[in-house]
């Protein structure tokens, strides 16, 4: 796994130093940075990928036209909240980067996310998951833009519980994501008349999940709940199939599972798995044009959620940037709430006072090989769940910016 704290510059910068529309810009450039996992559980899902969608998000905005210079650095974050406290404060302070972008894993996300707020810069979480971000840990300088514990919990979970699936079992990843994620989903099944008959907590990273499944095979829960992620979601369902656990009648929910994952298990694993999504790449003309471009400067990887969120969040702090003429911390933050946003992944949407961004979300089902009819065509929408309901409202979350 990479060691280094701080990576090489990845992008090189664009457009003209100096110029009116950099007048008020700290030191004359906008400097962004990705941090994640490049290397190790969740590099699919986010790593090389994101800085992929961070370039292409600068490219379209059209900086260099604009006479705005743009940076982009990288680095990984190795999923441990020190090493990623360790950069951010050395990027801010030393590097002068003007906002940090991605980040997953919430232990990491959260220790950003209070750090950014310190120094008044910027963070635009696409990859952390904790419904906190929005919640008792909201700041404004951060905009949550993906998804999060709570909507996968009710998208997921409310929709289980809805077809019968009323008895849980909660298999999670023993930090601040999984945690969140339990607790968000046991609210939803109880909510909709579902019980918690057992759960059991297995450490992050895992390898070995037999034992824990075993439990839950045991419990007879009609719903096994994997709350984890990336590499550990693989696993889990992997050994599961070993197991016999679904052909023996029990079904496995995953409350976060991306593309890269189904990639990865293939569907005659990974077939009729339920989940909830807020980017799919054939959902219209636009998607499907922009994941044609990404996947050709990726290798011919598919994007995932968390990468389309990076691509739409920077092109919308550009926006606001070029709006508010600065690039200070709160300021920008408070034009990206006032402008309406509008991209080619999300569609038009908004961001409210907690920072939380608004899209809808796809309750979708993992197609049969039958179905598919090629590479990435894996997704049937069950349904569409609107901007509106698809997150907490604003009034459940005890943010202290909401008035």
């Amino acid at each position: 796994m990479k060691r280094t704290l701080l990576s090489t510059l990845v992008a090189a910068a664009f457009g003209i130093a100096g110029g009116a529309a950099q007048a008020q810009i700290t030191d004359g450039v906008i400097k962004i940075g990705v941090m994640n996992d490049m290397s190790g559980l969740y590099a699919d899902i986010a790593g090389p990928g994101s800085v992929t969608a961070a370039k292409m998000a600068v490219e379209d905005f059209g900086a260099a036209k604009k006479g705005m210079k743009v940076e982009i650095v990288s680095a990984d974050h190795q999923n441990k909240p020190d090493v990623g406290s360790t950069i951010a404060r050395t990027w801010y302070d030393v590097d002068k980067v003007d906002v940090i972008v991605d980040v997953p894993t919430s232990s990491v996300g959260l220790a950003v996310n209070q750090i950014t707020k310190d120094k008044n810069k910027v963070f635009l979480n696409s990859g952390a998951a904790t419904s906190d971000l929005t919640g008792k840990a909201c700041s404004p300088n951060t905009v949550h833009w993906t998804y999060d514990t709570w909507m996968l919990a009710n998208g997921t979970g409310s929709a289980i519980v809805k077809t019968g699936g009323d008895s849980w079992f909660f298999l999670t990843a023993d930090y601040a994501f999984g945690h969140a994620l339990e607790r968000d989903t046991e609210a939803a099944v109880v909510k909709g008349g579902g019980k918690v008959l057992g759960k059991v907590r297995h450490p992050f990273p895992g390898n070995d999940f037999s034992s824990f499944l075993l439990q839950a095979q045991a419990s007879k829960a009609k719903v096994i709940a994997l709350a984890n992620a990336g590499g550990d979601t693989i696993n889990s369902i992997k050994q599961a199939s070993e197991f016999g656990i679904t052909k023996a009648g029990q079904n496995l929910a995953g409350m976060l599972v991306f593309i890269t994952d189904v990639h990865a298990l293939g569907l005659n694993t990974a077939q009729g798995l339920i989940f909830t999504e807020t980017f799919y790449w054939d959902l219209n003309d636009q998607t499907r044009a922009w994941t044609k471009r990404f996947a050709a400067a990726n290798g011919g990887k598919y994007p995932s959620m968390v990468q389309a969120g990076v691509y739409a969040s920077i092109l919308h702090y550009l926006k606001a940037v070029e709006a508010s003429k600065t690039d200070t911390g709160v300021a920008v933050v408070e034009q990206m709430k006032k402008m309406p946003t509008d991209d080619p992944l999300f569609g038009k949407g908004s961001i409210r006072a907690d920072g939380r961004k608004l899209h809808p979300a796809y309750l979708v089902e993992v197609k049969k090989p039958s179905e598919s009819k090629g590479p990435y065509d894996y997704y049937k929408i069950r349904a569409t769940i609107p901007a509106d309901q698809a997150f907490r409202p604003l009034n459940q979350g005890e943010c202290p910016l909401v008035k």
